[in-house]
């Protein structure tokens, strides 16, 4: 794992720190994270989400032979 520390707004699933970009992140916008630990990525993205009180759709994917998560902003 690793120490590195993790801003508020942060995750990391696969124990890499993954800084998406909330302020682009507007309605009809979607962000696709490459993890292996797709369910902890999806709880932190929905924790985040949550706070945040974004309306969002989250889905595990393959895209491009990568594993991962996507989250479109719904509302």
């Amino acid at each position: 794992m690793s120490n590195e520390v993790l801003r508020v707004h942060d995750i990391n699933p696969d124990g890499v720190r993954v800084a998406l970009r909330w302020d682009a992140f507007v309605v009809g916008a979607s962000i696709f994270v490459p993890c292996i630990n797709t369910d902890l990525a999806i709880k932190q993205l929905t924790k985040i989400t949550d706070n945040k009180a974004q309306q969002v759709t989250i889905k595990i994917r393959v895209e491009n032979g990568c594993l991962g998560v996507r989250i479109w902003r719904i509302v």
